[in-house]
């Protein structure tokens, strides 16, 4: 949004629009009109770190990712927008400068594609990959945030931050499994992102229960974290439709942003 002229205010004017400095020297209402620049420039943060390897047959959250990217960058270059990536494994591994068109579609899809899984890495530090959306991302931008949210503190500052300058949204990638664990007697867990190796016994009363009290824990944690930033969330699951998740979000937002209106103008 330019900023065009101010002129003496008249009724149905959006009031958020109010220049209250000239409305005081002028002792009158004003209010700014502004040019809409409708080009966006989208930025996907991308989180490809081991743990986004995990799901089932049917799909793994890097299956989710890449979807989720194909569908958003092709209906946003369709309207003649541009988009760009930072891709994060064990680091930043890749910034994709901000372009239109097809073939840079095809280029984000393909930079996805052909990078190898990780066996195992250091742990997740999303703080990297926000400080450096927060350095290589100039002009303001719609700002995708792809996570599983897996990872050492240190991230909650940086997207903070990254919602002051920009439209933030984050996108987070689940699975089932990652939340009810099946009663299976004994079983390996391997940890995705150190390749270590854990028996436990699901059956077990006691160990179910402080496996429940985690991801309570953490649930509550992650939501405070998103509320504090101002970053509103989308959630992608391993067994929804991504269509469906998307098109659902997108008609909460909607009427979300017309209770607001409604709510500035009483």
């Amino acid at each position: 949004m330019d900023l065009a002229d101010i002129r003496e205010y008249v009724p149905g004017d959006d009031v958020r629009h109010i220049d209250w400095n000239v409305t005081a020297r002028m002792n009158t209402p004003y209010v700014r009109e502004y040019h809409e620049d409708r080009e966006i420039t989208a930025q996907f943060l991308l989180d490809v770190s081991p743990s986004v390897d995990f799901g089932t047959a049917r799909a793994l959250k890097r299956d989710l990712l890449i979807d989720f990217v194909a569908v958003l960058a092709r209906l946003l270059t369709r309207h003649g927008n541009r988009v760009g990536a930072v891709v994060y494994g064990n680091h930043v591994e890749r910034v994709v400068p901000a372009n239109g068109g097809r073939e840079q579609v095809l280029r984000l899809i393909d930079v996805l594609e052909k990078r190898p899984r990780l066996d195992q890495a250091p742990a997740t530090a999303l703080a990297e990959l926000l400080d450096t959306g927060l350095t290589s991302i100039r002009r303001r931008a719609l700002v995708f945030v792809i996570s599983d949210f897996f990872s050492t503190p240190g991230w909650e500052r940086p997207l903070t931050l990254l919602s002051r300058r920009h439209e933030v949204l984050a996108i987070r990638l689940t699975d089932p499994r990652e939340r009810e664990l099946p009663e299976i007697g004994l079983v390996v867990m391997n940890d995705a992102e150190t390749g270590e190796h854990l028996w436990v016994d699901t059956s077990d009363g006691k160990f179910r229960k402080r496996f429940d009290d985690v991801v309570h824990r953490r649930e509550e944690a992650l939501a405070a974290t998103f509320r504090r930033a101002g970053v509103e969330t989308l959630e992608l699951s391993t067994e929804e439709d991504l269509v469906r998740s998307i098109v659902r979000f997108a008609q909460r937002r909607k009427l979300r942003r017309g209770q607001r209106a409604i709510a500035v103008a009483v």
